[in-house]
């Protein structure tokens, strides 16, 4: 299965909980959380380059499945993780403290984050 493809976020839950714990200032979870996101995801066998797009902010990862790379997280630190394929539509990664696991069903991606016992759920869908 194949994660190519832009998706546009549909719903979040806990957004704002979440991102205070994160360390994010106020007035940028303000601005964020009514912003519709963009995230387009180019798949090249292990090879993935994964680009979100919230108003001015753009994340920009490429990582290989099982090889140690370097991701920037959501406040801008850059950390070392390693993502895991399971199955054919899951990657899962730990990246300091914050565990993200990626579901790929049909034209929905849910981006589910664990730091501890908060979770922060993203619902995106294919455009």
């Amino acid at each position: 299965m194949s994660f190519t493809g832009k998706y546009e976020l549909q719903s979040q839950e806990n957004f704002e909980t979440f991102m205070k714990a994160l360390g994010l200032p106020d007035d940028q979870i303000q601005k964020g959380k009514d912003i519709k996101s963009i995230s387009e995801i180019v798949q090249d066998g292990k090879k993935f380059k994964v680009t979100v797009t919230t108003g001015t902010k753009v994340l920009h990862n490429e990582f290989t499945i099982g090889e140690e790379c370097e991701m920037e997280m959501l406040t801008g630190e850059k950390v070392k993780a390693v993502v895991q394929m399971e199955g054919d539509n899951k990657l899962v990664a730990n990246l300091k403290g914050l565990k993200s696991v990626t579901e790929l069903h049909g034209d929905t991606i849910t981006n589910t984050l664990t730091m501890g016992d908060l979770t922060y759920k993203r619902i995106s869908k294919r455009i």
